[in-house]
């Protein structure tokens, strides 16, 4: 169990892998394993297509990414390029997000402008950038609802002048 400041990558058996050739050593052993990584493909290349494995998914999935389609539970994507049958069960664990929630981004744009609640900050503009449309646009209704200024929410190529 994990409480307070403790690490949970603090626990016995575990080992950093640093380099590829270790990182496709540990894909290559037959024995159960945990793989922790930020960059997965040849991971996944090798564990996809096996119904006893599982993948984890912990963060948010941008659309149209590989992670995105195994959030989908597509039964078929492409890695490197290559089509693959998604035959490992995908589980996604909510919640371990690092992002601030609407209400927070709400409350830190309160204070980053005049006139805004505890604020006194100098902005002129909110552009949003990140993430899917959908929830964009209700996040610049919320700032709306504030009394902010309307947030643009750009489209690809899109040019903002910064004022």
């Amino acid at each position: 169990m994990v409480s307070g400041n403790d690490s949970p990558f603090d626990m016995d058996g575990l080992h950093y892998v640093e380099d590829q050739d270790a990182s496709k050593a540990v894909t290559a052993d037959d024995r159960p394993a945990i793989i922790i990584a930020a960059s997965v493909l040849h991971h996944l290349k090798a564990c996809i297509e096996d119904a006893k494995n599982t993948i984890l998914i912990v963060g948010y999935q941008a659309v149209h990414t590989l992670g995105r389609r195994l959030v989908e539970k597509r039964t078929r994507v492409r890695i490197f390029g290559v089509p693959r049958e998604r035959r490992a069960e995908v589980v996604v664990l909510n919640g371990s997000s690092a992002h601030a929630d609407q209400k927070d981004l709400v409350a830190f744009a309160s204070r980053c402008f005049p006139g805004g609640l505890g604020g006194g900050g100098r902005a002129r503009q909110v552009v949003l950038v990140h993430g899917d449309i959908q929830p964009q646009r209700v996040l610049a209704a919320k700032l709306r609802a504030a009394s902010l200024p309307d947030a643009a929410i750009p489209a690809p190529g899109d040019v903002i002048e910064i004022r």
